[in-house]
């Protein structure tokens, strides 16, 4: 409130320029709107000769003629939210006409599953590598994280295809050798002898080659139980299973030690059977909020 009056009271005395900035105390600014600019053309519009980024220093050095270091460049850098040293991966989206369709459909699937039915994401996890260290981890204590080797020992990769049933949670894996169409056939046979005859399967398919491939479509066609869903090009990110794959790959791959390629999959088997027992349906949180432009 004593601002709000203060302000109120030059105003009265002195009109409009009330309002212009007063002298403040310190050194006066050194480096003005013009070498922000600068900096921010440079770091925008120009590569830096060998390098592949902008550095503080290599910015600082271009600007010939303005005397600024390396640290100043950084804090102007840091009150404009630019940062050169950073890098975000982005795939351009292929021309799909059909994309906000294909997306509606595969939605509409997750929140209303059709009478009579099974709804199944389906998709490949290939080349897990099976891996173990040189020597032992050591186990983590107070004060202290877990301690891992460097080095380690390759036996292989391994990879599955699994099919996550999209209204309970509960995931199907099956470890496979080649990705095509005829693997891929094998596993469609097995969903179809496994599941309630008296039910229609409704897959949710990306567009990987042993997804479209001709052999898969026809078989397919000859079995009308199946209904096919594929995701947009390049947003097979759609597809729940995706989300176990995740969910796999941070409680198990990215830290577990395997000797041989059996080892990793007799793991992943596991890890599985024990998700299934307590596997949960993912939840819709997504409330229409853009997201903050990248």
């Amino acid at each position: 409130m004593a601002t709000v009056w203060r302000w109120r009271k030059r105003f009265h005395r002195e009109g409009l320029t009330a309002l212009d900035d007063r002298s403040r105390p310190g050194r006066p600014r050194r480096y003005g709107p013009e070498v922000q600019l600068a900096i921010v053309a440079t770091v925008t519009s120009a590569q830096p000769g060998t390098d592949s980024h902008w550095t503080h220093k290599a910015i600082a050095k271009s600007l010939t003629g303005h005397g600024i270091s390396a640290s100043q460049v950084g804090r102007i850098l840091a009150g404009l939210d630019l940062k050169p040293h950073l890098v975000r991966g982005w795939l351009t989206r292929p021309d799909d006409p059909d994309f906000y369709a294909k997306a509606a459909d595969v939605c509409a699937l997750y929140l209303n599953r059709p009478e009579g039915s099974v709804v199944l994401g389906v998709d490949e996890k290939t080349a897990m590598q099976a891996r173990s260290r040189r020597h032992p981890t050591r186990p983590a204590r107070p004060g202290r994280p877990e301690l891992r080797e460097f080095e380690y020992r390759r036996h292989g990769t391994a990879s599955i295809v699994a099919a996550l049933d999209v209204h309970t949670g509960q995931v199907l894996v099956e470890d496979i050798t080649r990705n095509n169409s005829a693997t891929f056939i094998r596993f469609l046979r097995l969903l179809d002898q496994s599941i309630d005859p008296a039910l229609t399967i409704h897959l949710i398919l990306d567009n990987g080659s042993s997804h479209v491939s001709k052999a898969t479509r026809t078989w397919l066609t000859g079995h009308p139980r199946f209904t096919v869903h594929h995701t947009p090009k390049h947003a097979s990110w759609l597809n729940q299973v995706e989300i176990f794959f995740s969910i796999l790959a941070r409680r198990l791959l990215q830290r577990g030690e395997f000797t041989s390629r059996d080892d990793l999959i007799g793991r992943i088997r596991e890890f599985t059977i024990a998700y299934d027992t307590e596997a949960k349906l993912f939840r819709w949180t997504y409330e229409g909020t853009p997201l903050k432009a990248g």
